[in-house]
């Protein structure tokens, strides 16, 4: 354990996971200071709640405060190559990053999950099952809970269930988990990584510190491709695929099978889950696997893992106006997880395109032009927002019609306006949020207001007899009464009724 008491720490960065930090630092006996580039009213309350604790806190800072630091603690959104770690490396301050501090601090094993997409739902269905099993764990790290903000709960616990990012692997030490879970590895965070590459090497740091008797649990495909860079992985192995019947979990027809010694034969039909698609196959596996090494019983894991719902924000259906479905995917970061996306929607029954698509946003430096067959085959409209639309659309015109919009609320309108009865609006943005929102999650709480706006005003049309023959209004063709209005409102789905869930 890092031994804190009168340890002079800089804390970088005062996000949620950077606050933590220096919450704990402080109780540990440091003395912290704590810096960030920004300078917004919203810092500056947490920075009055964090000097009260006797946090000495800069904002707005571009330069290192003066003084001897015995290490400095970054946030994972701050990058390697930013102006403020190159300086602090420059003065040989020691660098680790909050999920490296809080697990040096931590009084129980922990299991880590990684990979581009399926992390969130992967994290959660462990949880689920270990719960289910009677074995105490909670769900921390990248999943929105930082490591450091449970320490005192880790001396209760079996497990510690953690998430974990690639910005969050870039700056471990000695972490290491007793079972490590890396779900695939596909094109993302490009704007930080100079190639897939570099992106791959930091995923791959999830091993480096595993001994002989660990376990990790690799998708077939991602496994080859990190011993195809050079890596290895010194703990026992357990790989799973979906398209790979030679791994030792694999998807045969929607059944999840296993060639363990021991353990042979089918565990979990994909009917009886409330989660669909391959990608959730593999999610599933991964589980299953960890539940396997773990020696928890097979039944009971099937329990758990039957009544898992997804969460919101992947391929939740919001609304359905006029037989027009509005999805919401705005969790769907990347171009792997807009093309589960797509895949996931279900096709017209003339076989013509007949999704709606409205993407764009922060650019991550993915090569857009890559998913263009598929537009082609499913996408008839595309509706582009953000920072990188233009981009977008030089990528992806050839495929199919685009049209740059300005705001969420013109994006849904106008999509309505294209769709007949059978198609969907699907927000997948493929992009990050953080050019127009504060999350993906509120990104996707904007799009459910702009649906149930473009629903208010086609309800208040149709009880003021505005509606035309011609409209996307039931019963088109006559003037629709206040009861026919009621049927166009959007209505809340629960989660079983579509349970096409992707993570990133």
């Amino acid at each position: 354990m890092l031994a804190l008491n009168d340890k002079r720490v800089l804390v970088v960065g005062l996000g949620i996971s950077g606050r933590a930090a220096a919450r704990l630092l402080r109780q540990g006996g440091a003395q912290v200071a704590a810096l960030d580039g920004v300078d917004s009213g919203a810092l500056r309350t947490e920075a009055e709640a964090l000097q009260r604790l006797g946090v000495e806190v800069f904002l707005g800072c571009k330069r290192v405060p003066s003084g001897m630091f015995d290490l400095a603690v970054t946030s994972p959104g701050v990058p390697a190559e930013s102006n403020l770690m190159r300086e602090i490396r420059q003065r040989n301050i020691p660098v680790i990053g909050e999920l490296e501090l809080g697990c040096q601090h931590a009084l129980c094993l922990n299991i880590a999950i990684t990979g581009t997409n399926g992390k969130t739902t992967t994290t959660e269905l462990v949880e689920r099952l270990l719960t289910h099993c009677h074995r105490k764990t909670l769900a921390a790290g990248n999943i929105g809970r930082p490591v450091c903000e449970v320490i005192e709960q880790t001396r209760d616990l079996d497990f510690l269930t953690l998430e974990v990012s690639s910005f969050q692997l870039e700056t471990i030490q000695y972490f290491r988990p007793a079972v490590a879970v890396l779900l695939n590895i596909t094109p993302d965070h490009l704007d930080r990584y100079a190639s897939l590459a570099d992106y791959a090497r930091a995923k791959a740091r999830l091993f480096q510190n595993q001994q002989a008797f660990d376990w990790a649990i690799i998708q077939t495909e991602a496994l080859a491709y990190i011993r195809s860079l050079g890596m290895t992985v010194p703990s026992k192995i357990v790989t799973f695929s979906a398209n790979n019947r030679r791994a030792d979990l694999y998807l045969d027809r929607g059944l999840l099978i296993s060639r363990l010694p021991d353990w042979a034969g089918p565990l979990l039909d994909m009917e009886e889950c409330r989660i669909r698609g391959p990608h959730n196959a593999e999610n599933l596996m991964a589980a299953l696997a960890v539940g396997r090494v773990l020696r928890l019983p097979l039944e009971q894991m099937k329990e758990a893992l039957r009544n898992y719902a997804p969460a919101p924000h992947r391929c939740e259906i919001v609304a359905e106006i006029n037989q027009v479905r509005f999805v919401n995917d705005s969790k769907a970061t990347n171009l792997d997880a807009l093309q589960k996306a797509l895949l996931a929607m279900p096709g017209p029954r003339s076989g013509d395109a007949n999704v709606l698509l409205i993407a764009g946003g922060k650019d991550k430096g993915l090569a857009y032009h890559d998913i263009g067959p598929l537009l082609a085959q499913r996408v008839k409209h595309a509706f582009l927002l953000g920072e990188t639309r233009e981009k977008i659309r030089a990528a992806w015109s050839l495929f199919t019609p685009c049209t740059l919009v300005e705001s969420l609320l013109e994006a849904v309108s106008r999509a309505f306006e294209c769709a007949q009865s059978g198609d969907v609006v699907l927000l997948s943005p493929a992009c990050s949020s953080f050019d127009m929102f504060q999350s993906y999650a509120h990104r996707g709480e904007v799009f459910r207001q702009a649906v149930e706006q473009v629903a208010r005003s086609l309800n208040q049309n149709a009880v003021s007899g505005n509606t035309t023959a011609g409209s996307t209004v039931a019963n088109s063709g006559s003037v629709a009464n206040e009861n026919d209005a009621q049927t166009i409102s959007p209505r809340s789905f629960s989660k079983e009724n579509f349970a096409a869930n992707h993570s990133s």
